[in-house]
Order: C-alpha cells, then sequence, then structure tokens
C-alpha cells in the first residue's frame, strides 16, 4: 500500500510519499519539500496575510497532484503550530482543505511530541529503554521522554526556529545584544519544562530530530558507527556552545557554505542553535543522537497500526 504524509509546519510543506507492507518498516519512495518560513507572513495581529495564504494553497495543490501522480491510497494531512496557532487559523484550514479535497488533522503541540517520540522509539528499538527527546520546528519546540511507544511525559514550548528568528533576531547577522535576549527568554520559557522533566528516570538514550537539529550536527556534531553499518551523529552540547558565537556572527548568505547548513535553514539557524543549547542546558544534557526519523513517520507509523490486516490467503 503506497500512503503519503503532507507536514504542513512553520517553515515547509512535506510530502513524504512511502510504500508499506504489514510487519515492515516503510520505505520512502518520495520527499517533496516547498520552503514557505510562515513566520515571514504573519501579521501584527498574529494571522497569516492573505499573500501566505494563497503560498500554502499553493504548495498543498502541487503535493496533492504528486500524490496523485504516484497512485497514493491514502493521503495523511496534518498542520502544526503557525496555522494552529494563527489568529485566521479556521479560515487557513478551510482554504487548505478546500485545496486538499479533504480534512486536515491539526496537530497539538503535545500530539506533535508523542507522535515523532513513536518514530524515535520505532528507530531505535525497545532495547534502547529509556529515551529522552528534544525536536524543534519552525513554531515551537516538543520534548517527550518514556520507555515505551507513549512518552510518560511531553511538552511544547513556543521557542521554534523561524519564530524566535522574527521575534529576537531580525537582523542580519543579529547583534550579541539580541542573541543574549534570546538565550535569557528561551532560559525563562524552559524553566517549568526542566522542572516538570526532573522527576523522570535518566535517560539511556537522549535524542535530537527535525531538520534543524540534523544540520547542527552535521555542523558541529561527530560520527560513530551504527546498526549495520549506518552512520550515527552525535551533537555534543559544548561543541554546539562553540558555534553560537561564530555562526551568528555570518550573514545569513554566508552560512550555506558550512557544513550541514542548506539554503532554506540559513535564517533560522542561529536561534535553533541557541533554542537547542538552552534545552540541553536546562535538562542536563551533554550531547544528544540525532534521530533519521521524525514527526512525519510517527503519523505514518500509526495510521499503519490502525489498520486492519488480512494474512496472505486468508
Amino acid at each position: 500500500m503506497r500512503l503519503g504524509v503532507l507536514d504542513i509546519g512553520s517553515n515547509t510543506v512535506h510530502l513524504l510519499i512511502a510504500d508499506v507492507i504489514p510487519g515492515g518498516r516503510p520505505h520512502a519512495t518520495t520527499s517533496q519539500r516547498t520552503v514557505l518560513r510562515l513566520m515571514r507572513y504573519l501579521e501584527p495581529d498574529g494571522s497569516i496575510s492573505e499573500e501566505g495564504v494563497t503560498a500554502l494553497v499553493d504548495a498543498v495543490t502541487e503535493a496533492r497532484k504528486i500524490a496523485a501522480k504516484e497512485n497514493v491510497a491514502e493521503l495523511l494531512a496534518t498542520a502544526t503550530s503557525a496555522v494552529r496557532e494563527a489568529k485566521n487559523g479556521k479560515k487557513v484550514i478551510a482554504r487548505i482543505e478546500e485545496a486538499l479535497g479533504q480534512e486536515l488533522q491539526v496537530l497539538g503541540g503535545e500530539t506533535e511530541a508523542r507522535f515523532t517520540f513513536l518514530a524515535v522509539r520505532r528507530w531505535f528499538g525497545w532495547s534502547a529503554g529509556q529515551i529522552l527527546l528534544f525536536d524543534i520546528g519552525g513554531g515551537s519546540l516538543e520534548l517527550a521522554a518514556g520507555a515505551d511507544e507513549l512518552p510518560d511525559a511531553a511538552a511544547s514550548v513556543p521557542l521554534g526556529a523561524g519564530r524566535m528568528t522574527v521575534q529576537y533576531l531580525p537582523n542580519d547577522p543579529p547583534g550579541d545584544d539580541e542573541v543574549d535576549r534570546l538565550r535569557k527568554h528561551a532560559r525563562k520559557t524552559l524553566a517549568p519544562v526542566a522542572e516538570m522533566f526532573a522527576g523522570m528516570p535518566k535517560p539511556d538514550h537522549v535524542v535530537g530530530s527535525s531538520k534543524a537539529i540534523r544540520s547542527l550536527a552535521k555542523l558541529a556534531g561527530y560520527p560513530v558507527p551504527g546498526w549495520s553499518g549506518i552512520e550515527r551523529m552525535v551533537l555534543p552540547r559544548s561543541a554546539l556552545k562553540a558555534w553560537i558565537p561564530r555562526i551568528a556572527r555570518m550573514p545569513a548568505d554566508a552560512r550555506e557554505a558550512l557544513p550541514g547548513i542548506t539554503a532554506d535553514r540559513t535564517f533560522q539557524i542561529v536561534a535553533a542553535a541557541v533554542v537547542l543549547h538552552q534545552a540541553m542546558k536546562a535538562l542536563d544534557v551533554e550531547e544528544l543522537e540525532i534521530s533519521p526519523w521524525a514527526l512525519r513517520e510517527g503519523v505514518l507509523l500509526r495510521y499503519i497500526e490502525s489498520l486492519s490486516w488480512t494474512a496472505p490467503g486468508a
């Protein structure tokens, strides 16, 4: 069966198409991304501008065409924080659903964390034990912890890389005072979350997912041997801290020359680094491992589980 997941996030509209079989891992066939950076389209009152809505609808329409061309049997369409929290969110959702020709599932922050945690658990396996997860999107930061497929604790805070860039780092490159203001804001916002997670068992694995964290790992991390020859990346907090002033002093167009920093991340990578460093510090994490699976894979896995499979020949 060919399934598609359309993730309408704060930074991108991302279509993932995968072939699935009972009891097997999903095999991705297509991954198509449209970079939007919706935070650029936010009006002073918190609504998404008409230009932004049009860009969203165009991206969704193109994704629907690709899904139809590739014979997707079921398209799972989700939206996260930027659409969820916009003042005109209901109207935007209606426009998206019209373009899709189907219902849109709008995920709450903790639901995002739970879907992503499921994907990370499946990637690392049961032997990974207690997992602590960090995931940074354009609009929010999700955290989750637990030893099973459903986390025992999950939280979402409005510290996404796009949101923080718009609110705290508007200049290119940002000044030291701007970076310091963001650092203090992140520390204050994370304090109650750190207290919430303080009572959790010590994690056996601390994991980071999302494109922003993968980019930072390629920049400041190092590879270690993985399963079956798969290379794993580890990101130390100390190395991340050392890179922050360096990338903050560069203009955005110069950051693209750095390892792992793609064109769509150049503006937001400083905010992502500051927030991730503060989150690691708040939860007393020295380093984290990178998961290639995140929210889209979690949505896909949960849907597969919901299907009633018939045994061959039955």
